[in-house]
């Protein structure tokens, strides 16, 4: 995914709106990277994995509603990367992954499409 996939979610929102997305993303981000510096500290492990759940529960829930006006493909494949992205941070929750590298970068592509 690049990130200009993203700039079209960030069309149509209101400038407010898509800040707070920036920031909700800018605060998972560098949770999931306190958390990759330290795993052995199941606190960061349990604060990074909720917040992206919780994030990308949002959005998938928002990307689900019949008055998102973004393509079905697009939300299809928004709605799709957000699924992955909650399964490996259970899977890290879990101890049956421990590199957090790529929900970063995933995280990091879909930050930069809003910021366009």
């Amino acid at each position: 995914m690049t990130a200009s996939i993203y700039a079209d979610v960030s069309q149509g929102c209101s400038v407010l709106g898509r800040e707070q997305e920036c920031e909700a993303f800018d605060t998972g981000i560098a949770l999931m990277q306190a958390a990759q510096a330290d795993p052995g500290n199941f606190d960061r492990k349990r604060d990074a994995a909720r917040h992206v759940q919780t994030l990308w529960g949002y959005l998938i829930k928002d990307l689900s509603r019949p008055a998102n006006d973004l393509s079905d493909d697009l939300k299809g494949n928004l709605i799709s990367i957000g699924l992955w992205v909650i399964r490996e941070a259970d899977a890290i929750l879990g101890d049956r992954k421990d590199d957090w590298a790529p929900l970063i970068e995933i995280n990091k592509t879909v930050r930069e499409g809003l910021a366009t």
